[in-house]
């Protein structure tokens, strides 16, 4: 994937089940690739406990057979740090082009 469109990913949601055992869907925000692997960004669509509200959720991202993905954690703080920055440099990126620029 070289290059993110946000509006690719409108309508995408991911349905998963937290630690607690709590349903959650979130919509994809973001399928971007930084450092070793590939990330996704999500924003879940409720309020959760210990969450604040618009707070993005971060994980490792792998395409399967079929429409399957797998969601992994991200393994260490220098990795998260990586996969954040991406995603920050993303988000700045959007903003830019939504002003009119053109990012090179």
């Amino acid at each position: 994937m070289d290059e993110l469109e946000f509006n690719e990913y409108e309508d995408a949601k991911v349905s998963m089940t937290l630690d607690d055992g709590t349903e959650l869907e979130c919509d994809v925000i973001a399928i971007y690739p930084a450092g070793d692997y590939e990330y996704i960004a999500l924003l879940p669509n409720r309020v959760i406990e210990d969450y604040e509200e618009g707070e993005v959720f971060l994980y490792r991202y792998e395409e399967l057979e079929g429409d399957n993905i797998k969601l992994g954690q991200i393994e260490s703080e220098e990795e998260y740090e990586i996969a954040a920055d991406a995603f920050d440099q993303l988000l700045d990126e959007e903003e830019f082009n939504e002003l009119g620029g053109d990012v090179e």
